[in-house]
């Protein structure tokens, strides 16, 4: 039951679509196999495995980890999310740049998005559970966030962010412009390796 990649987006996002065998009774899908993520240039070593449960209107994010590096695989397995990916990589070509995608668990897409990027969803739908694939350990010391209505990045949200349900730290969250002037985000600098090939 093959996995292919439907499309990349900013050079590094990877939108991964399984094959889905279903009748009356439901579907079976392999939504991860390190033969083929090899295949396709992508990781096959993750470390943890998360599971998260929002209500409609819930915005987490946007969250990333520096120490260990991690890369996060991330998909929709109740309801439907709106997925974010952002570039902090000092250096890099497409630095302050989003990605977009409404994901479900009726299409089934994945998002690969690799160390760098800050990671965020809005939650579409009650009871959306979002589970992730990290190529890292946690480590609350070695993380960071950006603020998810930054007008740097200006990520047109589906939902209205006053109204949105975030945490006080997620809300309280930096600017990409304050990420970039701290000493942290000399740790986080774009390489230019290909696809595939960071975690």
């Amino acid at each position: 039951m093959p996995l292919r990649i439907e499309s990349v987006h900013l050079n590094e996002i990877v939108v991964i679509l399984p094959q889905v065998q279903g009748d009356s009774r439901g579907f079976f899908v392999e939504t991860f196999r390190a033969d083929q993520f090899k295949e396709l240039g992508l990781p096959t070593e993750f470390v943890q495995d998360n599971h998260s449960r929002s209500s409609k209107g819930v915005l987490r994010g946007l969250h990333f980890q520096y120490d260990p590096p991690m890369g996060k695989l991330m998909r929709v397995t109740s309801g439907a999310a709106f997925l974010v990916a952002v570039d902090v990589r000092k250096g890099s070509p497409t630095l302050g740049q989003w990605f977009g995608l409404e994901v479900s668990a009726e299409n089934k897409k994945q998002v690969w998005a690799p160390y760098g990027f800050a990671r965020g969803f809005y939650a579409l739908t009650d009871a959306c559970e979002v589970q992730y694939k990290c190529t890292g350990f946690y480590n609350a010391q070695g993380e960071g966030a950006i603020n998810c209505g930054d007008p740097q990045i200006g990520i047109q949200w589906p939902g209205d962010l006053v109204t949105a349900q975030a945490s006080k730290r997620d809300r309280e969250a930096q600017t990409l412009a304050q990420w970039l002037a701290s000493p942290s985000s000399d740790s986080v600098i774009y390489d230019g390796m290909a696809l595939g090939k960071k975690n």
